[in-house]
């Protein structure tokens, strides 16, 4: 599921194609990159690119979608802006409550997604499962209603905090 990064004044869609240990293969506003990327210490870390690497020590920000970037030759800020913060703001009037989404708590793995939208799904009935520090987790419709928005497919890499699944309420 790609992610937006505003960098400075520019952003840049952002999506981990695959990853295997410390390598990652990435695409950057549609260009493919391969990095391998290593945790050197607590918050820093080194990425090595076409044989130059580059060491970034990123500090959290001022809110949990904002980290501090520090390199040799510059610093600045990035602002993740993540699936639910989007959208949050296009539904500024918030025709969804949270209550509707099935998010992911954690980073993983979509091992399987077992509704399609237009299913009628029932509070508690699971919907799909994650494999997350090696467990596989299931992940059950928070309401009865029906499947309205599947974000996500079976073997996908997600961040935590993202929506997965959006049920529309059922009609009383």
């Amino acid at each position: 599921m790609p992610l937006e990064l505003k960098i400075k004044d520019r952003k840049a869609k952002i999506e981990v194609l695959h990853q295997e240990d410390s390598t990652y293969h990435v695409k950057i506003d549609g260009k493919e990159y391969h990095l391998d990327v290593l945790q050197v210490e607590s918050s820093v870390y080194s990425v090595l690119y076409q044989n130059q690497s580059i060491n970034l020590e990123m500090i959290e920000g001022d809110n949990p979608n904002q980290y501090k970037v520090n390199t040799r030759a510059d610093q600045f800020t990035v602002d993740v802006i993540d699936p639910v913060t989007r959208y949050k703001s296009s539904r500024s009037n918030a025709h969804k409550s949270i209550e509707q989404i099935i998010v992911s708590p954690m980073p993983g793995r979509i091992v399987s997604v077992l509704v399609k939208e237009g299913d009628p799904i029932e509070e508690g009935q699971t919907a799909l499962i994650v494999s997350a520090m090696k467990m596989e987790s299931e992940y059950k419709a928070p309401i009865s209603g029906v499947v309205s928005k599947i974000h996500i497919s079976a073997g996908d890499t997600i961040r935590g905090g993202v929506p997965l699944i959006e049920i529309e309420p059922q009609s009383r």
